[in-house]
């Protein structure tokens, strides 16, 4: 059975960037689109009250994937779309789909005033339990946004992708992000940019100021370390132009940064099972909050 791109819509402005942002990403893929609405039932108590009977909240939520499944079939022919409601808790069953689903799309509301997402409570625990590649989507989203702009200086969706950004640490690479963000690039026949911010060791800090030799070292150590984790990506995906960055200085700060000239940017998270639950790294955690195009967050073991 062929994998689904699943987005969770729930009739948010964020939600319906998404749904468009799974819908380009599915035409991209080749892969059927399914977009599913989570009915949460009131509590018994609240159900009773008239303006809030929950079989009448059930059946005006249903028409939001309805409704939605309809539109995106129009603005997006050949994408074969489906779409369902199912009851309980949202962040619980996104988690559970996610399972069966080569992607999970979800949206994220924009900071007011700033560029960046507000990442919900329910993004967080999915993003933080889903084993599969996970999108945060911030609302405004434009496909335009993952373009260049035009000779002209106006935004375009006929020119060509601006280039996925990767999060990469040489130290521990992991093949599936590094294989996840690789394809992202290649289908977007664009360029990948591998963006690698180290902190120097505590004990070089004093002898920098009397030798500029010893902080040239360590840049050039740092540079051919991330060249050689990259060499034999570089020569499976040949067709991909790849950018490499290693900068000293804080990794997330970076990602943000090129995030405003990315399609996409690629970060990973590690899976660790403990008795005190899932985790998100503080990286990949500063980076959902504040970078200005869609993240990707692929977890890995």
């Amino acid at each position: 059975m062929p994998r689904t791109v699943i987005v969770g819509l729930d009739g948010s402005p964020e939600s319906h960037a998404a749904a468009e942002w799974a819908a380009r990403e599915a035409r991209l893929r080749g892969l059927p689109l399914k977009l599913v609405n989570i009915w949460e039932p009131v509590p018994a108590p609240v159900a009773q009250e008239p303006l809030l009977d929950a079989e009448t909240q059930q059946h005006w939520s249903e028409r939001i994937p309805r409704e939605a499944a309809e539109g995106l079939r129009l603005r997006h022919p050949g994408v074969e779309i489906a779409a369902e409601q199912v009851s309980g808790r949202p962040s619980e069953i996104l988690a559970r789909l996610a399972e069966d689903a080569a992607l999970l799309v979800l949206g994220s509301r924009g900071l007011s005033g700033i560029g960046g997402f507000l990442v919900g409570s329910v993004g967080l625990a999915v993003v933080a339990h889903a084993e599969r590649p996970v999108v945060l989507v911030r609302a405004g989203e434009q496909a335009a946004d993952e373009h260049v702009m035009d000779p002209a200086g106006i935004p375009s969706s006929a020119t060509p992708f601006r280039p996925v950004v990767l999060g990469m640490d040489p130290d521990s690479p992991d093949d599936s992000v590094l294989a996840f963000a690789f394809e992202e690039a290649a289908r977007r026949a664009t360029a990948l940019r591998v963006v690698h911010g180290w902190s120097l060791p505590p004990y070089y800090a004093y002898g920098l100021s009397a030798d500029l030799g010893l902080h040239e070292e360590i840049v050039r150590q740092q540079t051919a370390r991330l060249a050689e984790t990259l060499h034999p990506w570089r020569q499976k995906y040949a067709d991909v132009e790849v950018v490499e960055e290693s900068r000293s200085g804080s990794p997330a700060n970076q990602l943000v940064d090129a995030s405003h000239e990315a399609s996409l940017v690629v970060v990973g998270r590690r899976v660790r099972r403990s008795p005190l639950g899932a985790h998100i790294g503080s990286v990949t955690h500063a980076v959902l909050h504040h970078a200005t195009a869609p993240v990707a967050v692929v977890a890995h073991g």
